[in-house]
């Protein structure tokens, strides 16, 4: 995804609110395990390239973030470069390796969320 200047952490913000929808920043943080700090600096980046739009919540503290026409555009275009390297990923592991990754993936995500 580097040709199209996207970091994965960017990637995976897109891929979240074009399947949730609008959120909070908190609520967005919290699903994917990143402290505010690292997911204030991300959204400023994505806000500039005008891959999300962001708005006040209900007190001033509070963002509301949400997927963007040009951030619909940018994971349509780096979709099919993280499907790549998903397919080479778990041809060089073997499905058994891959379930393994996937399963840990999952556990240590949970393991930080509680």
């Amino acid at each position: 995804m580097r040709p199209l200047g996207l970091r994965s952490s960017q990637f995976t913000i897109l891929q979240v609110l074009s399947l949730a929808g609008e959120m909070t920043q908190g609520e967005l943080g919290r699903m994917l395990a990143m402290d505010s700090t690292t997911l204030t600096r991300t959204l400023e980046i994505m806000s500039r390239h005008k891959w999300i739009a962001r708005r006040s919540g209900e007190d001033r503290r509070e963002w509301r973030v949400r997927f963007s026409h040009t951030g619909k555009a940018q994971l349509e275009a780096a979709l099919p470069h993280w499907e790549k390297v998903q397919a080479r990923l778990r041809q060089q592991l073997g499905g058994r390796q891959w379930d393994q990754l996937m399963k840990l993936t999952n556990d240590v995500t949970s393991a930080v969320t509680e």
